[in-house]
């Protein structure tokens, strides 16, 4: 079939926070032809602080776009053959340029910085009636206050920026998270008519969105003093926007957008409600699909968009609970602390050692995100003894990223009244079976590993293929008898239990790192 000249083609450009990439898939499959993947620097101009080149990260996709299409054409495809393009993207993280030269402001802030703690603070005090409750918004938005959401980051650009508080005043400043920024860009940018558009799951992590109506609120603007002019308009996650002007693909339809984590819900075929997912990167994101019901969360949780493949479709919810700290968490013992050489080595190592030895560590680097938002707490190690190796801080470090998933599933099933009976499971960290099965034995359910370790991807090309061909259906189509490999617990619920406990009590002494005696929070009662 891939030698038929009537073989259709999807692109999907995927901007994660570390990396960017190209991958041309068979159209409405999970098949990838081809591929390129580049490095995105990121820059920490002070403690707490990450930022990343607007410009740069466009050059690396335009770079990806190009040696993938020269590697598809010499398979013997032509660029008549790619159908469509799909984009999906890291989220919170913000942009501002300048409306007529098209240019950078300022760099982009990623969504691990957390330079707006003082923002948070400042504006939780302005809060009605003294309250200072961080969920104030909830209602509207679906999302506390804090540092992650792109909202925060334009406070921030608005009170320290110069160059960005003046074309706001004059209406001469474009926001948008890393996706609005790509099409602007593909599309032609300032010189060439580019568009400036965000679809419902990208706008639904900036805080100004309704989660309701879907539509920019008033009053969200209001409550963060941001004005209307710089915002792209919403459209849905499935449709055609508008047609690429530069790169290889120049005249290829862009019709997919959605954030990471929903794309890969969609690459999940998360389709249905009470279906979750967890992909495992840079952080760690959960997501449960609630339909066309919006679920606000008393314990926690995130309310987000989780797709809308149409113009005229339904859009359907989801709870999202977020973990800040999980793959760079390896990094961190490999370039700060010395443990290991090569990320390849995390598995061997953790296996050389049957447990943790009760060594327990809460990488909590920028704090704290779901289902604590605490952005307070620091990372910490209890447990330490004379017989602690390097190999047993490794495993601790596979197990915490266990711990804070089951801490979100705790959440999801008080707030949905149903437990989850398995997950499935993507990204990078999916590679290390041991870590797979030490998930499925912290949470005490089956952990499903996805065919492909990339998902996101994947759900931006099966959204863009949607747009052009109505007919197909994502979930009945796809790779139908794919095995994929299971993860069943293989300890008992005390020894689950035991350890969840102590997990917890570690859990209080980062929050309360800085205090005689630390605090106990409502989570842990």
């Amino acid at each position: 079939m891939e030698g038929s000249g009537t073989t259709k083609f999807v692109g999907a450009i995927d901007e994660g926070t570390s990396s960017a990439r190209f991958i041309i898939y068979r159209a409405g499959s999970d098949v990838p032809i081809c591929s390129h993947q580049l490095d995105v620097k990121s820059f920490y101009p002070k403690e707490g602080w990450v930022e990343q080149d607007p410009i740069e990260i466009y050059e690396v996709v335009k770079k990806c776009i190009d040696v993938t299409m020269d590697e598809f054409q010499k398979k013997g495809k032509k660029l008549k053959d790619l159908v469509a393009v799909g984009i999906t993207n890291q989220r919170e993280s913000s942009v501002v340029w300048d409306r007529d030269t098209g240019k950078p402001l300022y760099n982009a802030i990623i969504w691990l910085d957390n330079r707006t703690s003082v923002t948070v603070d400042q504006l939780v005090a302005s809060i009605p009636n003294n309250s200072k409750n961080i969920e104030y918004l909830k209602p509207l938005c679906g999302l506390p206050l804090s540092p992650y959401f792109s909202a925060l980051k334009l406070r921030w650009l608005r009170d320290n920026v110069d160059s960005v508080r003046k074309a706001m005043h004059e209406g001469n400043a474009m926001f948008g998270t890393i996706y609005t920024w790509l099409i602007y860009n593909l599309t032609g940018g300032a010189r060439n008519g580019g568009l400036h558009l965000t679809d419902v799951t990208n706008a639904s992590r900036t805080m100004l969105m309704n989660i309701e109506t879907l539509q920019w609120d008033r009053h969200l603007l209001d409550f963060f003093g941001l004005p209307n002019s710089i915002l792209p308009d919403i459209v849905s996650s499935s449709e055609l926007y508008g047609y690429v002007k530069e790169t290889k693909i120049e005249g290829v339809p862009i019709t997919a957008d959605l954030g990471d984590q929903q794309a890969a819900l969609v690459g999940q075929q998360c389709l249905q409600r009470g279906q979750a997912k967890a992909t495992y990167g840079t952080g760690c994101f959960l997501l449960y699909n609630t339909g066309p019901s919006v679920v606000h969360s008393t314990h926690g949780l995130l309310t987000t968009v989780g797709y809308q493949l149409g113009h005229n479709a339904t859009p359907m919810y989801a709870l999202e609970g977020s973990v800040a700290i999980a793959g760079v968490a390896l990094k961190w013992l490999r370039e700060n602390l010395g443990l290991f050489g090569s990320i390849t080595q995390v598995e061997p190592m953790a296996s050389m050692v049957d447990n943790s030895l009760d060594v327990y560590f809460v990488p909590a680097f920028s704090g704290l995100y779901a289902p604590y938002w605490n952005q307070e707490a620091r990372g910490i190690i209890c447990g330490l003894s004379e017989d602690t190796t390097s190999e047993h801080v490794v495993r601790a470090t596979l197990e915490s990223i266990c711990f804070q998933v089951r801490d979100i599933l705790e959440s999801m099933r008080k707030d949905c009244g149903i437990p989850l009976t398995k997950l499935m499971v993507d990204g990078g960290m999916t590679i290390n079976n041991l870590f797979l099965q030490l998930q499925s034995d912290l949470v005490g359910i089956n952990v499903i590993k996805s065919k492909l370790p990339e998902t996101t991807a994947l759900g931006a090309a099966l959204a863009a293929y949607k747009a052009v061909e109505p007919s197909f259906k994502i979930e009945t189509e796809l790779s139908k008898g794919v095995t994929r490999k299971t993860y069943t617990p293989t300890i008992n619920d005390n020894e689950r239990d035991v350890r969840y406990a102590k997990w917890k009590m570690a859990v209080e002494r980062a929050i309360g790192w800085d205090a005689a005696v630390p605090p106990r929070s409502d989570y842990f009662e």
